[in-house]
């Protein structure tokens, strides 16, 4: 029978004098409660949430490889502006991993914990990056038999961010909806759930390429921002599809303001005068990522009935309430292999999360390079 009585997981530290430090620690796994369970961790996605807590604003460029092969340690710089955000956190040696996937190896005595020994399960619990963890019942998603961790490691940040969006734009009385960083994962599940669901979307990526992987699972409206032709794309999409709710991943520069814009000039084309203060219908745009750290830059040009503002799963979750959230999450493992199925550049070891050539590709968070890690890879024959 294996221990995992203890386990390794990946922590992360910033340092006063403004480094941070990730590494390697062994921990001990709790004995579980009559309602808790132990999950061997066998896949766990890096999500661009999970990089913030990871690198916190250090410059990996200045990453630098220090210890042993057992006990790899890797340094980076922070920017004074970093260290000053990062300020709450100095001195705190953080788990990261939001959410994964695996198989529980211990259960507690209650007959809910029992029947999940020996099953697996998709988990959102935090400190994924470790080869074993000890959680409620209740955090733990029992996937489709046949379902393996690899394909439920995902269950959670992106599926119900997809789900959370289509939600959202019903209680507020939208019908439409526009995207940015659309050839993402999420973005995918997002394009494949609103085909699903006969949802009008308008999709923002950045290159051709990613144009033709949104039109390949039968996107309409895939518009370019490299493209000279960029605003008037978005404008004629936005006009076809009538969204007037956008969810922005990039967060900095002009994109928010231009979605606006094309909003608004849509808006005005069934306009039977002239008004000063702009069309009355409502445009809003919620960023809920930041690829781009920079300032979020518009020019008013989209009249006075507008709102940009932030948006974040958990808190809509609350909102909703269990109800819809639990019926949320039904549907996610009832669709994983489908709908929301994901798809990974590749899978990484503990170890090897912490290697510098594997770092310097998954932290530019760019399409087709989405990793998963599985703490427990190379153990017992897994």
């Amino acid at each position: 029978m294996t221990d995992h009585s203890t386990g390794l997981q990946i922590r992360s530290l910033i340092k006063p004098e403004g480094v941070l430090e990730l590494s390697l620690v062994s921990v001990e796994t709790p004995a579980p409660g009559p309602d808790e369970v132990i999950v061997r961790v066998e896949a766990a996605p890096l999500n661009p949430s999970d990089m913030g807590l990871l690198f916190g604003g250090a410059d990996m460029t200045t990453a630098r490889a220090s210890g042993t092969p057992d006990n790899p340690v890797v340094t980076a710089q922070l920017p004074p502006a970093a260290l000053r955000a990062m300020a709450a956190r100095v001195g705190q040696s953080l788990p990261v991993g939001n959410e994964g996937a695996g198989v529980v190896v211990e259960a507690g005595s209650s007959p809910a914990a029992q029947a999940l020994l020996g099953k697996t399960v998709a988990v959102l619990g935090g400190s994924m990056y470790s080869q074993y963890r000890t959680l409620k019942v209740g955090q733990c998603l029992l996937l489709p038999p046949g379902t393996t961790p690899e394909q439920g490691a995902s269950c959670f940040v992106n599926p119900l961010t997809a789900l959370g969006m289509t939600e959202t734009m019903r209680r507020e009385g939208h019908t439409a909806l526009v995207h940015t960083a659309a050839a993402s994962n999420l973005g995918q599940m997002l394009q494949k759930l609103c085909i699903e669901d006969g949802i009008p979307l308008v999709n923002i990526v950045r290159s051709p390429q990613q144009a033709g992987i949104l039109r390949s699972i039968g996107a309409t409206y895939a518009c370019d921002t490299s493209s000279p032709t960029f605003m008037d794309d978005l404008v004629e999409a936005v006009a076809a599809t009538g969204a007037t709710l956008a969810f922005d991943a990039i967060g900095g520069g002009r994109l928010a303001g231009q979605i606006l814009v094309a909003m608004e000039i849509a808006a005005n084309r069934n306009s039977t005068g002239y008004s000063r203060y702009g069309s009355t219908v409502h445009k809003q745009v919620y960023i809920y990522g930041s690829l781009d750290p920079g300032p979020t830059e518009f020019t008013r040009a989209f009249g006075t009935s507008w709102a940009i503002g932030g948006w974040l799963l958990n808190p809509f979750l609350q909102k909703a309430g269990p109800e819809t959230a639990q019926a949320m999450r039904e549907r996610v493992a009832s669709e994983i292999t489908t709908t929301f199925a994901s798809s990974y550049t590749k899978v990484v070891s503990l170890h090897e999360a912490l290697d510098l050539q594997e770092i310097a590709i998954y932290q530019k968070r760019a399409t087709g390079t989405k990793y998963l890690i599985n703490p427990n890879k190379g153990i017992g024959g897994i």
